[in-house]
């Protein structure tokens, strides 16, 4: 697909990942590899926010497994507190959680393991809730992962993304597990090639861990302009990276 070549802003997403109420980091997506960083999600939202970012990007862990909601009090706080937009996904299984999710304020939901399993929610969702649903797609090696990244599937990420970009979806996410957590990189090479064959924005996640990471992506972006966003977790909270020099890098100059 042709893009035109214009540079744009990329927006950073912070990302909080919710585990038994509280704030961690996996490796490689690993339950047992997780680091926790807060056990107030409302304050930790309240700190990105103060920090300047313009969205947050929320993952409930423990409902990713057990395909249902798990960190609802942690999510409310999270709303609460929050002042900018919030995307959130884990364990979000049927049209009744969306609503749910979206009635109580969270701006977009995040679809993952149901949009391979049942690709027409995803078009059912996109219709009854048009600009307020996005893809998650999770791949190790290139093959979409499912339940909490416990399953491989025989899918590949590309042809996952192509199947669904006709279904209104406002983003996908793309994450490469075996750079999550990891502070290896960005895989830039699948995300490019997302973004070359499609017209859905992108946003980049797994593997940040400095700023030349986010350069890199400023780069690749200019090219493959549907290159929307970047999401970043464990450099945050370690103090690799700040926001500010963040937004600084992902702008338009």
């Amino acid at each position: 697909m042709t893009h035109s070549f214009t540079k744009h802003a990329l927006t950073l997403y912070p990302a909080i990942d919710l585990k038994n109420g509280q704030c961690v980091r996996l490796r490689q997506g690993e339950m047992n590899q997780a680091t926790i960083y807060s056990d107030n999600p409302g304050e930790q939202a309240q700190n990105w926010n103060d920090q300047g970012c313009k969205w947050l990007h929320v993952v409930d862990l423990d409902g990713a497994f057990a395909k249902k909601s798990m960190n609802s009090g942690a999510i409310s706080e999270i709303l609460s507190h929050s002042q900018v937009p919030v995307q959130l996904g884990g364990g979000i299984r049927d049209l009744k959680a969306i609503e749910f999710w979206l009635s109580r304020g969270v701006r977009r939901v995040i679809l993952g393991s149901v949009a391979i399993k049942n690709p027409q929610l995803v078009y059912e969702a996109c219709k009854k809730f048009p600009e307020h649903i996005v893809i998650g797609i999770d791949a190790k090696k290139g093959y979409v992962s499912t339940e909490g990244w416990a399953e491989i599937s025989k899918m590949k990420a590309l042809d996952l993304a192509l199947r669904l970009q006709d279904s209104g979806v406002s983003a996908i996410i793309f994450t490469e597990i075996e750079r999550d957590g990891m502070l290896s990189g960005l895989d830039l090479e699948q995300t490019a090639g997302l973004a070359h064959h499609l017209h859905i924005p992108i946003i980049a996640s797994g593997g940040v861990g400095n700023l030349n990471h986010l350069k890199a992506l400023r780069t690749i972006a200019n090219q493959e302009p549907c290159i929307e966003g970047v999401i970043v977790g464990r450099a945050l909270y370690d103090g690799r990276i700040n926001i500010n020099d963040a937004l600084k890098v992902l702008a338009t100059c």
